[in-house]
């Protein structure tokens, strides 16, 4: 054989068979493969993962989406789901407060705006300003500056919106005092500039006021509400302290919202201690609703504190259809328990929706009202 390989011409010997790279070739169809599944799931919005479906076709009204109809059935026996306002006991509570109607004079008086001075029967002068405090006569802040409102019909599902975040941005507040209806609510942050400005701007065109408080999440000290955070942390007397100054950096207001405080409304000492803290102060808190951990409405009614507590965030994602849908929500709660109350920002999209939204609510068999009608009084 190796005779015959050296003597045969050149190019003429033995036969050679091509050598294929097999392993190479698996390996690149194995790749294709694997970006052509990546590239599906990143543009194909499936969340079922390929599950078999049934689709019906629904006639919706002109500016709906199909997705926006579920958000509105929803039923009074959903105990325990229908938000953080529900009270777990009380019976007739799960219906909504009671209200009363106010007299003429007062409705009147509301009409050409609300007072802006501190109001002598319910403050107190402290080296950090004016303080809340009930009065001799038994006068709560929250009686005092409360916006006064009248329905002819008791049963009419009532809404509340609380706009957070007001005195920090000039152009955001002053937005928001332009275009949303008096029956809003205002949530002014301590750490704002010109707050009697803005106080004055508010309550002369109606609005209820109430302060953000800066408490303690869960990832403090890496997500900081600001200097003076309420702290799980604090003992009773530090508490006093910051509280204190915090309370004092703004008048005329009928409570306090949490600014975060995860973790603060989910520890009941602290939480308790505060409560009773601004009961003894004639004041509200209003839950925002941000964790599903709070224990808020369980402590209020445990130290009778006058308690309100957010069900919907209305700009978590801060969209125009997103935002549309959750008004839509809004709505299903109130007619299915009697009052809802939402939350948000001062974004001009948040501003400009609500403002849309609220034009012909009352057409629609609905009343927006101040966050103090939202509690049994």
């Amino acid at each position: 054989m190796a005779n015959e390989d050296l003597s045969a011409p050149l190019g003429l010997g033995k036969r050679r068979f091509l050598r294929l790279p097999f392993g190479l070739i698996g390996i690149g169809i194995v790749s294709v493969f694997a970006t052509v599944a990546l590239i599906w799931i990143g543009i194909v919005d499936d969340p079922l993962g390929g599950e078999p479906t049934a689709v019906i076709p629904l006639s919706t009204a002109d500016g709906l989406a199909s997705r926006d109809i579920e958000v509105v059935e929803i039923r009074p026996a959903m105990d325990g789901e229908l938000g953080p306002s529900l009270r777990k006991n009380g019976g007739d509570q799960r219906l909504g407060p009671r209200y009363e109607l106010m007299d003429q004079e007062a409705l009147n008086a509301a009409a050409g705006g609300l007072p802006n001075y501190p109001d002598p029967r319910v403050s107190e002068r402290t080296g950090f300003g004016f303080l809340p405090r009930i009065g001799s006569e038994g006068v709560k802040p929250l009686d005092a500056y409360a916006r006064p409102f009248e329905t002819e019909f008791a049963s009419t599902p009532k809404i509340a919106i609380v706009i957070t975040g007001l005195g920090l941005s000039e152009a955001g507040t002053q937005n928001v005092l332009d275009q949303l209806p008096a029956e809003t609510t205002l949530g002014l942050s301590p750490y704002g500039g010109n707050l009697d400005r803005w106080i004055q701007g508010a309550r002369t065109k109606g609005h209820e006021i109430v302060l953000s408080l800066p408490m303690e999440p869960f990832d403090f000290p890496d997500n900081d509400p600001g200097p003076h955070t309420l702290l799980v942390s604090l003992t009773q007397s530090e508490l006093t302290e910051r509280l204190t100054w915090l309370l004092t950096r703004i008048t005329n207001y009928v409570g306090v919202m949490p600014e975060m405080g995860a973790r603060y409304t989910s520890t009941r000492p602290t939480l308790q201690l505060l409560m009773e803290k601004l009961r003894d102060r004639g004041l509200m808190f209003v839950d925002n609703g941000t964790s599903s951990r709070s224990v808020a409405d369980e402590i209020a009614e445990e130290t009778t504190t006058p308690f309100s507590g957010v069900d919907v965030v209305l700009d978590a994602v801060p969209r125009e259809d997103e935002i549309n849908a959750k008004l839509l929500q809004l709505e299903g709660i109130a007619r299915a328990r009697g009052v809802a109350v939402a939350t948000g920002s001062a974004l001009p999209v948040t501003v400009r929706q609500i403002e849309k939204w609220a034009r012909d609510l009352e057409e629609r068999g609905l009343l927006l009202v101040p966050i103090s009608a939202t509690i049994d009084r």
